[in-house]
Order: C-alpha cells, then structure tokens, then sequence
C-alpha cells in the first residue's frame, strides 16, 4: 500500500515539474519566440495572363520600440531580397518615441516602391489592459481611446509620403511599376472602424503617378490589388465585390499565442481564428494575412507563432 507520504511526495514532485515547464514555456515566449523572426514564401497565380513575375514583400504589425536590435536587423536584412514592390500594412507605433527609430529599421527598404495603409497602432499608443481580455474580446467594439495618447501618425506618412511610398487609406489608384500596372484600393483601419471603402478606378483613370510610381494611363491592368489592416470580413466581402485579384491583410499576429502546431486560439477580428494567417481566400480571392513581426510592448509574448514577413511571388493565371 502506498504511503500518505510516498502520495504527497510525488504530488510535491509533479507541482514542481509543472511549474519548472511552465516557467520554461514562458520564458521561451518572451524572450525565444517573438526574436525568432522569418521570411515566409509564397507563390500566387493572380496576375492577368501573360504577365511576367511580381515580387511582393510584405511587412505589417512591427509594432515599433526604441532598440529593438534585432528587428532592425532582420528587416535591414530584408532589403537582399530586392523585391519589385513593398506592401506596409500597419500598426508600426508602439511607443509615442519610436517614430525615429522606425524610420531607421524602414531605411533599406525605402529603396524600393511602397503601399501602405494605418492600422490602430499607427494613430493610437497602446495602453495596459488585463491580457486576458484578447482571449474573448473579437473586435474593438466596446474599446474606449479616449485616455490613449495619440501616436505622430502624420509625421510617420509623411515620411513614407517623402521616401517615395504611397499610401492608399480610402482611396484608390493606377499605378505603373515597370512592366505591371496595378490597381489599388486601400482602406483605412477596419479595427478602429476608419474603413470607407472607394472600389477601383476604371480602366480609363490614368492614375497619380505617386512617389516611385509612374502613370498609368490607357494600360490594362497586371493586378487588382486590396489592401487593409485588419482583415475584417465586410472589408473582404468588399474587395471580393469590387473585384480584387488579390487581398493583403496583417493585424492579427497570427493568433499570437497559439497551441503547438501554430493552432490559433483567436483572431483579433471577426475573421475565424484558423484563417487568420497565410493564405485563405473569400468570395473566390485569395487573401494573404501576415502573422506580423512584433507585438504590443505590453504584452511581448509569443508562443508557437514566430514573426515574420511574407515575400509573394506573383505569377499570372492561366489564360
């Protein structure tokens, strides 16, 4: 028969087993995980027939504090893929004086013609909120903002604006890019309810010409492009409607903390959680989310997701 003592030791053993994993799992995510940054690959037949490739970087969520080395590392690291076309899509800010030092992390790939559309944590702080809340709360319905202090989000564009990319928060544009024309149509975050969404220019719209872009009138188009933040259903919906080739989304991280295997638990927007990065599609378009590169500074955790950033190769679909 085994003894009360003999039942409390392994009891007291097993506690102490746990704890020690626990322990282990956590640091992991704080101090592992969320540096272990990557690129992943993908190849999408979305371009008009007879289209030659398009190499698309995407960077989104990097959620920007003052000496976050190893960030700016990696994306300095990025501009050695030479990609044709730069895609931002929000939360950049994570800091009111981080402003600086994201322009120094973006520096390399100011080299190259950029999209951008905001995110909440390009206009808002963040603010220190019982973590848990993530676990239930899908949307920001219910967020009050009123105390958050406002990030220098004009400061920011417009140093995209001067750095030769061209941001698309409501509106639409034509846009040549060597051999390709694309039409855009970006909104502004759907999290914060910012979304007005402006359809695509006609064929007959010669475009802006923005930043490192060229006009692009009388041209058809290589690619029908949506880009948001967050990739909220309506917004999907929408760019389906409007007849997107292709949607680019971040905001979600991936679930950020998620089971092993990269499980997401939640999504952060109404979208289902095992939808909320790589690519999935809606109304018969693909969508490519991005797990993202960082995290608020209030809750610097990642768990069985890495960060990343998505190089797409864009190839044409069959005729």
């Amino acid at each position: 028969m085994t003894s009360r003592a003999t039942l409390t030791s392994v009891a007291a053993t097993t506690l102490a087993a746990t704890a020690v994993s626990s322990a282990a799992v956590a640091g992991w995510a704080v101090f592992g995980e969320r540096r272990r940054f990557r690129v992943r690959h993908e190849t999408l037949p979305v371009l008009a027939p007879g289209s030659p490739d398009l190499r698309v970087l995407q960077i989104s969520d990097l959620h920007t504090v003052p000496g976050q080395e190893a960030k700016k590392k990696f994306v300095h690291g990025l501009a050695q893929l030479e990609p044709d076309l730069v895609l931002d899509t929000g939360d950049n800010l994570s800091h009111m004086g981080a402003l600086p030092y994201l322009l120094e992390i973006l520096q390399p790939l100011f080299a190259f013609p950029g999209l951008y559309v905001p995110g909440s944590n390009c206009y808002f702080a963040p603010m220190l909120k019982n973590p848990a809340r993530y676990l239930w709360q899908r949307t920001s319905a219910g967020d009050d903002r009123t105390e958050a202090q406002i990030l220098p989000w004009q400061a920011m564009h417009q140093a995209f604006d001067d750095a030769g990319w061209v941001g698309v928060i409501n509106r639409a544009d034509r846009l040549r890019l060597g051999e390709h024309v694309i039409e855009v149509s970006g909104v502004d975050d759907p999290h914060l309810g910012y979304d007005q969404h402006p359809g695509f220019l006609p064929a007959t719209h010669p475009g802006s010409g923005l930043g490192q872009f060229e006009p692009a009138a009388g041209a058809s188009a290589s690619l029908r492009l949506g880009l948001t933040h967050a990739p909220y259903l309506r917004s999907l919906d929408r760019f389906a409607q409007d007849g997107a080739d292709l949607v680019v989304a971040g905001h979600t991280h991936g679930g950020q903390v998620c089971l092993p295997g990269g499980r997401a638990l939640v999504s952060n927007c109404d979208i289902e959680p095992e939808r909320c990065k790589g690519v999935t599609s809606q109304g018969g378009v693909p969508v490519q989310i991005s797990a993202g590169l960082g995290e608020s500074r209030f809750a610097p955790v990642r768990l069985f997701c890495p960060p990343e950033a998505v190089l797409m190769t864009l190839t044409a679909r069959a005729g």
